[in-house]
């Protein structure tokens, strides 16, 4: 039996939303390994000794959405903002047509669409200090844009989940946020993400990891009248 001196005590603690604290249940001996039962803990250990899976596909992703959301006709007939504004919604409009096209594929897909995500941030972390903000700037600018993802993912999910009016309702709030476009444009850019996302869904998990679906996607077309006839 050994003695006390020889075991690893946790302590034990209660989770307390309000404090924040992870219950820690483990007692160990010294030299053992730990088995941690909250699923909280595992988790993040998990990510934070591991390598990401998918981290190269992810990021390949990533440079092709990016390469999408530039496409110079999506400021000039569609009339998104040419600014850096405009440009972060077509990136969150691309990607969000990703996320979508990769959801109910299985954990490996869960684990590209992370990949992705962290691609994504971690280029607009570069993109905001190659502008001069300071690191705290950043962390606070990095937070907004996650929280301006997230919020356009709900938003488009729910324009699609209702009808055509609700989507285009969600699109001209967020991409044309700052300007007043044409009503056919607004139709434009709904019909666009809405041929994206149909595309992305059909598209197999491998044909996404290999970003081969990315060459086969929609192109906006060259005339409001085209895609507002078969919208």
């Amino acid at each position: 039996m050994p003695s006390v001196s020889t075991l690893v005590l946790a302590r034990y603690r209660r989770y307390a939303p309000a404090r924040g604290v992870l219950r820690a249940r483990t007692i160990a001996l010294e030299g053992l390994p730990v088995k941690f039962q909250d699923s909280a803990i595992v988790l993040f250990l998990k990510r934070l000794f591991q390598t990401p899976r998918f981290q190269a596909e992810g990021r390949a992703l990533y440079r092709q959405i990016a390469a999408r959301a530039r496409r110079p006709i999506l400021y000039t007939l569609y009339g998104v903002p040419d600014t850096i504004d405009g440009r972060f919604e077509m990136l969150c409009l691309h990607a969000y047509a990703v996320f979508h096209g990769l959801k109910g594929k299985g954990t490996d897909a869960q684990d590209l669409s992370q990949a992705i995500y962290d691609a994504m941030f971690a280029d607009l972390d570069g993109s905001l200090r190659e502008l001069g903000a300071a690191d705290l700037g950043v962390g606070r600018r990095i937070k907004t844009m996650t929280e301006a993802l997230n919020g356009r993912i709900q938003a488009y999910d729910c324009g699609f989940a209702a009808d055509d009016a609700d989507l285009e309702q969600a699109i001209r709030r967020n991409v044309y946020g700052t300007v007043r476009p044409a009503d056919d444009q607004v139709r434009g850019m709904t019909a666009y993400l809405r041929n994206l996302r149909l595309v992305l869904l059909q598209a197999s998990f491998e044909d996404l990891r290999t970003s081969r679906i990315m060459s086969l996607l929609p192109e906006p077309p060259a005339s409001l009248e085209a895609t507002n006839a078969t919208g």
